[in-house]
């Protein structure tokens, strides 16, 4: 338990983290609508342009996460964990201050732009995190343990939003946003950076190319060298059949969740006029079975 509980600070970042990411989840449907298509409860736009933004963060996620990887190999996982946790924080700013259409616009495309660093990137970094203070036979139940609080932080999110009006859930999420940037940043400490890692998905010939540089090159095109290209990264997909087949097991799973999730909110709120706090009830439903499932 002594390994677990060096891991305290990684586990209330998270906590915090996924509280203020997960509390403006039942809102946002009623936002959107407000926004795009006040005083109706259908509006094919706003579905189309949900669409579209889970299409564009996803494919911009596709790139990103292979960099935020290499980066945290060179300079460590708490200097990678600040740049999304810090950049959650702006798209929820906006909608604390105002939920206008203008303002939801400037939150849609600003959400858009931090979500393909940031989505995915803090769970994979935090997994990579536990992977460095963790000896190899107890990961697992760490990264269980990092699951459950995720869980966790879901049902207390989605279930704050409950009582909250709509203004208070986001200046409550961002000012939580806030807070699990700060606490890292004091608390959290980082793991060893080893400049001798090297990491899978770079290519040999292009390792090599920037090894046996006569010259010393300047640091920073010497990381835009080593960066993963998407050659690279499709090299990485063929060198496992096992890391081929969970990569396509995961894909058709997202897409079938994201999916689900991105058409399920608007059908409930156009057929039986859901707002916020039927949907805070259901994700409570949701987030207590997963949570008791991963206890």
């Amino acid at each position: 338990m002594g390994k677990l509980s060096g891991l305290r600070h990684l586990f209330m970042t998270l906590f915090l983290h996924n509280f203020a990411s997960f509390m403006v989840i039942p809102a946002i449907t009623d936002v959107t609508m407000a926004a795009l298509c006040p005083g109706r409860d259908e509006c094919s736009l706003a579905i189309y342009i949900s669409g579209f933004q889970q299409a564009i963060i996803g494919l911009g996620s596709f790139v990103m996460m292979p960099l935020v990887g290499n980066l945290s190999d060179k300079y460590g996982r708490k200097a990678l964990l600040t740049v999304p946790i810090t950049l959650t924080i702006f798209p929820l700013a906006i909608l604390a201050y105002s939920r206008t259409r203008s303002f939801f616009y400037a939150y849609y495309i600003l959400k858009i732009l931090t979500a393909m660093f940031c989505e995915g990137s803090v769970h994979c970094l935090s997994l990579a995190y536990v992977a460095d203070n963790i000896p190899e036979g107890r990961r697992a139940s760490a990264f269980g343990i990092l699951s459950g609080i995720g869980s966790c932080a879901f049902v207390c999110g989605t279930l704050s939003t409950r009582f909250l009006s709509t203004a208070s859930t986001f200046q409550v999420s961002t000012a939580m946003a806030m807070l699990s940037a700060v606490y890292m940043r004091v608390f959290l400490p980082d793991s060893i950076i080893n400049d001798n890692l090297s990491t899978p998905i770079i290519s040999e010939g292009k390792s090599d190319g920037v090894a046996n540089q006569n010259e010393e090159p300047d640091k920073k095109m010497q990381v835009f060298k080593t960066m993963p290209s998407m050659e690279d990264m499709l090299a990485l997909l063929k060198s496992s059949l096992t890391f081929s087949q969970a990569a396509i097991v995961s894909f058709f799973s997202n897409l079938a969740d994201v999916g689900l999730h991105a058409s399920l909110l608007y059908y409930l709120k156009a057929r039986f006029h859901f707002n916020k706090d039927q949907f805070a009830d259901l994700m409570v439903i949701t987030g207590v079975a997963g949570t008791i499932s991963q206890a």
